[in-house]
């Protein structure tokens, strides 16, 4: 698998850690310092986007309950405009609320109760490290993904090294996550990926996730393909799971 070349070291960050409760913004803070990032602390919603504006972070650490601007809007408002890195924590276990915060493209959710810095500090490395890329030794190169039929060309172009891809000179603001899945997908055109399947290439940390986080990526994916205008080129195989067509 590709995850075998991504960097150990992520290396330090800019993270923008969105959190009303003092004491855990602060410990989040420490954490985050203790590992050689630059954390810069918000708490209220409202303060949310001009920060990331003027400065740009690598990774924003966004509570789902905040004064001023809730969480799953500042997540819809930040995805408009970025694919940067967003990982959701909330005292909200609900799995109705985790599959809606993935569906408004966040790239994880971690509940905090119970709450480990050390587990969010490890979330924070593994999503860094997929959003910096490194996923092979394409050396930076484009790589069409070869179709069914191999007399036909197809407009998809995937960059591993720098995990891009683009339909038809297009470029696609894709997560991370999103990467992966199209990347999965598309190398294997007429394989049908049963969901379990596709959580393996999405998620190698041993996270507890449903099967149904797949759905919601995929219907983001979905989306922004066809605005590229691929059309329906991600199909669903009822009671099995997803495939893609060329």
């Amino acid at each position: 698998m590709a995850e075998a070349s991504l960097p150990l070291d992520t290396g330090p960050a800019r993270v923008l850690v969105v959190e009303d409760e003092p004491k855990l913004s602060a410990l989040l803070a420490d954490y985050l310092r203790a590992a050689g990032h630059e954390p810069e602390c918000v708490t209220d919603g409202r303060d949310v986007l001009p920060a990331w504006t003027a400065r740009r972070h690598e990774l924003i650490l966004l509570d789902l309950m905040l004064p001023g601007l809730d969480g799953l809007s500042l997540c819809r408002e930040i995805r408009a405009r970025s694919s940067v890195p967003i990982v959701m924590l909330t005292a909200r276990a609900d799995e109705t609320d985790r599959l809606l915060g993935l569906e408004l493209g966040a790239d994880d959710y971690i509940a905090k109760n119970p709450y480990s810095p050390r587990e969010v500090m490890a979330r924070v490395k593994a999503v860094l490290r997929r959003s910096r890329g490194g996923g092979g030794g394409g050396g930076g190169a484009h790589h069409p993904v070869p179709p069914a039929d191999a007399g036909i060309a197809l407009p998809l172009q995937i960059d591993d090294a720098g995990w891009r891809a683009n339909w038809s000179g297009q470029a696609l603001d894709l997560t991370p996550i999103e990467f992966r899945l199209l990347r999965t997908l598309a190398t294997q055109p007429g394989r049908v990926y049963s969901r379990a399947q596709l959580l393996g290439q999405l998620h190698d940390d041993g996270r507890a996730v449903t099967e149904r986080a797949v759905d919601s990526h995929v219907k983001n994916l979905r989306r922004k393909l066809q605005h590229a205008g691929a059309g329906e080129c991600i199909r669903a195989i009822y009671g099995v799971g997803y495939r893609f067509d060329a």
